[in-house]
């Protein structure tokens, strides 16, 4: 019986599932690596215009040049990576176009999340506004960054959909290569701690409207706080 005859057998879909055994394998292991990066960016560790070495990762994370570079492929079409001819691979530097459309999706996916709401699901928005307040308070403005990450993470994941929750992980990771057009991040993350708290006290309310309504503003603030901030990089 031939490879298409046996394919067509009652088992044929798993003998045809083992010729792709080797390539899961490396998939897999490049995804998890892939993973390791996208967190790096949306932590703020990975800065716009990073070159990233192919022996330095490789020798840090124990993988080969090969899931490597499947991982920067992955991540390129991501939009977080950038190949330049010659020159290797660089965290990418996004453009004011980049900043409203990433908005724009923000708007409808975190304003539908919490109009679809209900009053559970909230212990991990209270926990993101919680730590970006500890984090202020001691200080460290990279760390208020990256709480802010994970509470609109949270608020995303209100909508109960995991396809949204990877879309926003993507996403995220984005803006927080936006974020760092802002010269001083305790300027422009302090505002919106207020904010995050008060949008959590409306949803736990039950609130939904409101919460949503503040939301709606904030990202309209953000988003012309952040392409003020593009245009006098432009001027300068």
């Amino acid at each position: 019986m031939g490879p298409v005859a046996a394919a067509n057998g009652s088992d044929g879909w798993i003998e045809a599932l083992g010729a792709e055994r080797t390539a899961l394998g490396r998939a897999s292991t490049a995804a998890r690596v892939a993973d390791v990066l996208r967190t790096h960016v949306t932590e703020g560790l990975l800065a716009p215009g990073t070159r990233l070495s192919e022996e330095d990762i490789c020798a840090a994370l124990g993988v080969s040049r090969n899931t490597l570079r499947e991982a920067f492929r992955l991540l390129t079409h991501e939009r977080l990576l950038v190949h330049e001819f010659n020159r290797g691979v660089f965290v990418r530097k996004l453009s004011v176009d980049d900043v409203r459309d990433l908005y724009r999706f923000r708007r409808i996916v975190e304003c539908g999340a919490i109009a679809r709401a209900g009053g559970h699901g909230l212990d991990d928005v209270r926990a993101a506004v919680e730590a970006g307040e500890v984090a202020a308070d001691e200080g460290r403005w990279a760390d208020v960054g990256t709480a802010n990450m994970r509470f609109h993470q949270a608020i995303a994941a209100l909508a109960g959909s995991a396809r949204i929750d990877e879309s926003m992980q993507h996403v995220l990771a984005e803006l927080r290569l936006v974020f760092h057009v802002m010269a001083a991040p305790q300027t422009f993350h302090q505002p919106y701690l207020a904010d995050n708290r008060l949008i959590l006290e409306l949803l736990e309310s039950g609130d939904l409207a409101g919460a949503e309504r503040t939301l709606a503003g904030y990202l309209d603030v953000a988003e012309a706080q952040l392409a003020d901030a593009y245009d006098v990089g432009a001027r300068g």
